[in-house]
C-alpha cells in the first residue's frame, strides 16, 4: 500500500490517495488550493473556488490597489459577490463520503498485525485525517469498530506506530465523548499511563496529550485517577524540569481536569499536590470541607507543607474549631493536630487564633462537653503549640484578658490533669513543662501550682506505669524544683516510694535519657541540710549507685547524648549533700569515709567546662576539710582511670 524507501517509511510523507476508490473530478478542485472544495462559491466570471482562498484573493487585491479580476480568466470583476455552488458541494459531499467509507474499509484491513508497518501507518494517517475534518467522521469510526484495532496497536512493537496510533486516537476523541468512552475501555488507560512512565519522550507527548483530551470527559476522570501510580506520574512531570514544556503543560492541565473527582484529589494530596484540597476546604461545600479537612488530618506532611497548609487554611480550621458541629470540629482537630506538630507551623496557628477553642474545648463540661478521645487530641494540639516558644503570657483567650498562664487557666489544667486518664494527663502535663521551660511565665506557673496545693497530686506521677506520663511529670518537676525546693521535700517526706521512683529511674543502665537528667536535676534540688531525706537516699542505695555512675562516666564507660553533662552535674549536686550534713551526725561521716569523698571530689575537681561539677566539688571538699580529724581512711587521689571504692550498697 506504502511506498518503501531505504528501508523506511514515512507516513506522514506520504499521500492517502492511493486509497481512493473513485477517480476525482477536476471540477472538485479549487483553481487556487488545487483542494477538493468544502465550500465551493462561484464569482462574477463563472469561475468556482473554495470560498477561504478566493476571499483571501479579493482582499489582497483590494489591499494593495491592483485591479479585481478573476485569478482564472483574468476577467475584470464587476461585484465581489460570493454566490454558493450548493449542488456542486452536495455532489462532493457524496462523491467524498463514498470515498471515505470505502478508504476506511481498506485502511480496516491494514490495522492487523499481518500488514508491514508501512501500511499501518497510512492507514492510521488516513483515520488521523478525516478525524480532523468532522465529528461525523469520528462518528463513523466508532460505528466502524475501528478504535479498539487502533488501540490495540498501542502494544505493537513499533516505535512510529504506536506513536501513530496515540495520536490517531485524540483526534477520534475530540469532542466527542462516546468515542472517549470507548478509547478508554478496558486496560487503554493504564497502558497510557505505562507511556508516561517508560516511554520515550515523543510517546510521552503523545499519550499525555491523549489523556488530557480523555480527562476532559468528568466520567473518565476517576478511571484515570484510580489506574495505579497515574496520578503520581502525572503530578511529577507536571513539576518537571527536564521534560519538554508541552509534556509539563498537558500534565498539569490533566490534573486540572481530574480534580473534578474528590478521589483524585486525595490522591494528588497524598503525592505532594496539596492546592486542590485546599481550595476545596476553603471553598467547598461544607460537607466538602468537612471531608477535605477529615483527609488532611490522614496525611503525613512535611514540614514545609505544614507551613503551606497552616498559612493557607489555618484560618479556616480555627474557625471550624469555633463554629462547626461535633463530626466537623473532630476533622478539623484532627488537621490542626498534624499541622501544628512543628514550630513554625504552631506560630502560624497561633496567629490565627487556635488557643481560645482549644481552651473552651478541653474546660466545657456537660452536654457539650468533647468526648475525651477528641479532648485528647485538643491537649496534644495545646502541647504542640506551647512548644512552639511563644511568650503566651501576652496572648489573651478572652475578653477578661486571661491568659495561658493565667491563675484560673492553670488550675483548670491542674484539675484536668488530676482527672482525666493517662493520654490527656500526659499531653497536659508536656503543656505545663513547655511553659515552665520560659523563663518569663515559670514564676506564673509556680504560684498557680502553690496556691492550688497541686504539687503532691503531681509528685504522684512519678510512680505512674506509663513511662510518657512518669517523664512528662519528672520534667515538670525539675523545672520548679528551684522555686519549691521546700514544698517538694516535705511531699516526698509524706511518700518516700516517690523518692525511690526517682532513684530507680536515675539508676536506669540504658544510656542517659532524658528523663534521667530530669529526675537527677529535681533530687538534686531538694534541700540540701534535709538531714531526713538525706538518710532516705542512704536506705536506698543512692549514694553508692550515684557514685558508681559518676565515676563510669569520668572514666568514659558512660558516653554520648546530650544529657550526659546535666545528668553528671545533677549525680555530683546529690553526693554533695552527704557533705551538708557532716555536723553531730557520726555516721554521716562514716559514709563519707567509707565511700572516700575526698578523693572523689578531688578528681572531679580537674574536670574542665563543667563550671556546677567544679564549684559543687569545690564546696563539698571546703565541708570535708572541717571534718578532716574524723576522715583518717582517706585515700590517694586515683589516677586516670583508677576506681574510688564505697563500701555502701
Amino acid at each position: 500500500m506504502a511506498e518503501v524507501q531505504d528501508g523506511h517509511c514515512d507516513s506522514t510523507s506520504q499521500s492517502t490517495d492511493s486509497l481512493r476508490v473513485e477517480p476525482i473530478y477536476e471540477s472538485f478542485l479549487c483553481p487556487l488550493t488545487k483542494q477538493v472544495m468544502r465550500d465551493p462559491v462561484t464569482i462574477d466570471s463563472g469561475v468556482t473556488f473554495e470560498r477561504e482562498a478566493i476571499m483571501k484573493w479579493l482582499n489582497e487585491c483590494l489591499s494593495s490597489g491592483k485591479r479585481l479580476v478573476c485569478p482564472v480568466s483574468k476577467k475584470e470583476l464587476s461585484s465581489t459577490d460570493l454566490n454558493p455552488s450548493i449542488a456542486l458541494r452536495n455532489t462532493i459531499d457524496e462523491w467524498m463520503n463514498r470515498n471515505e467509507a470505502a478508504k476506511l474499509d481498506v485502511a480496516r484491513k491494514s490495522l492487523t498485525s499481518d500488514s508491514t508497518e508501512c501500511d499501518i501507518l497510512q492507514a492510521l494517517q488516513y483515520i488521523d485525517e478525516i478525524c480532523q475534518r468532522s465529528r461525523s467522521s469520528r462518528q463513523v469510526v466508532r460505528r466502524d469498530g475501528l478504535i479498539s484495532m487502533i488501540a490495540e496497536l498501542l502494544k505493537n512493537s513499533s516505535t512510529k506506530v504506536r506513536q501513530k496510533a496515540l495520536e490517531t486516537l485524540r483526534s477520534i476523541a475530540k469532542d466527542d465523548d462516546d468515542n472517549k468512552v470507548e478509547i478508554a475501555a478496558g486496560d487503554n488507560i493504564r497502558t497510557m499511563v505505562k507511556f508516561l512512565n517508560h516511554g520515550q519522550t515523543q510517546e510521552k507527548e503523545k499519550a499525555v496529550s491523549l489523556l488530557y483530551e480523555l480527562s476532559e470527559n468528568k466520567s473518565l476522570s476517576e478511571r484515570i485517577g484510580s489506574v495505579p501510580g497515574a496520578i503520581l506520574i502525572l503530578v511529577g512531570l507536571s513539576s518537571s524540569k527536564v521534560e519538554n514544556l508541552l509534556i509539563v503543560d498537558r500534565a498539569e492541565k490533566t490534573l486540572e481536569n481530574l480534580e473534578s473527582c474528590e478521589k483524585n484529589v486525595r490522591q494528588m494530596a497524598e503525592n505532594g499536590r496539596l492546592q486542590p484540597l485546599l481550595r476545596l476546604l476553603l471553598e467547598g461545600s461544607p460537607d466538602m470541607q468537612l471531608s477535605m479537612a477529615a483527609y488532611l488530618g490522614e496525611l503525613v506532611l512535611s514540614n514545609d507543607v505544614k507551613v503551606l497548609v497552616a498559612q493557607t487554611a489555618g484560618s479556616t480550621l480555627v474557625n471550624i474549631l469555633k463554629k462547626g458541629n461535633r463530626e466537623a470540629r473532630e476533622a478539623a482537630l484532627k488537621a490542626l493536630n498534624q499541622i501544628s506538630s512543628y514550630d513554625a507551623s504552631a506560630k502560624i496557628l497561633i496567629e490565627a487564633g487556635i488557643l481560645p477553642p482549644l481552651i473552651t474545648d478541653l474546660f466545657t463540661v456537660g452536654s457539650n462537653q468533647l468526648p475525651m478521645r477528641l479532648k485528647e487530641v485538643s491537649a496534644n494540639i495545646l502541647a504542640n503549640v506551647v512548644a512552639s516558644g511563644v511568650r503566651f503570657e501576652s496572648i489573651p483567650l478572652d475578653h477578661n484578658r486571661q491568659t495561658l498562664v493565667s491563675e484560673d487557666i492553670v488550675h483548670n489544667l491542674l484539675h484536668l490533669i488530676s482527672n482525666t486518664g493517662p493520654a490527656i494527663e500526659c499531653k497536659l502535663l508536656q503543656v505545663l513543662v513547655g511553659l515552665t521551660d520560659s523563663s518569663t511565665s515559670v514564676q506564673n506557673i509556680v504560684d498557680a501550682i502553690k496556691s492550688s496545693g497541686a504539687i503532691v497530686s503531681l509528685i504522684q506521677f512519678v510512680e505512674a506505669p506509663q513511662r510518657e506520663v512518669r517523664m512528662n511529670s519528672i520534667k515538670l518537676l525539675n523545672n520548679i524544683s528551684p522555686y519549691m525546693g521546700q514544698e517538694l521535700a516535705d511531699a516526698f517526706r509524706g511518700n518516700y516510694s516517690q523518692l525511690s521512683s526517682l532513684v530507680r529511674v536515675i539508676a536506669d543502665n540504658n544510656g542517659v535519657s532524658e528523663e534521667q537528667a530530669a529526675a537527677a536535676g529535681l533530687v538534686a534540688d531538694l534541700p540540701m541540710r534535709d538531714s531526713v531525706l538525706t538518710r532516705r537516699l542512704l536506705e536506698d542505695g543512692a549514694f553508692a549507685m550515684i557514685i558508681s555512675k559518676v565515676m563510669r562516666i569520668r572514666q568514659g564507660e558512660i558516653r554520648g547524648g546530650r544529657f550526659v553533662n546535666p545528668f553528671l552535674e545533677g549525680l555530683v549536686r546529690i553526693v554533695s549533700r552527704i557533705t551538708f550534713v557532716l555536723d553531730d551526725n557520726p555516721d554521716i561521716i562514716d559514709v563519707a569515709r567509707e565511700c572516700n569523698l575526698t578523693a572523689l571530689f578531688t578528681d572531679l575537681l580537674q574536670m574542665n567546662g563543667l563550671d556546677t561539677v567544679q564549684i559543687f566539688s569545690a564546696t563539698a571538699l571546703e565541708k570535708l576539710s572541717h571534718q578532716s580529724k574524723h576522715l583518717t581512711k582517706v585515700l590517694p587521689a586515683p589516677n586516670p582511670g583508677g576506681e574510688i571504692g564505697c563500701l555502701l550498697g
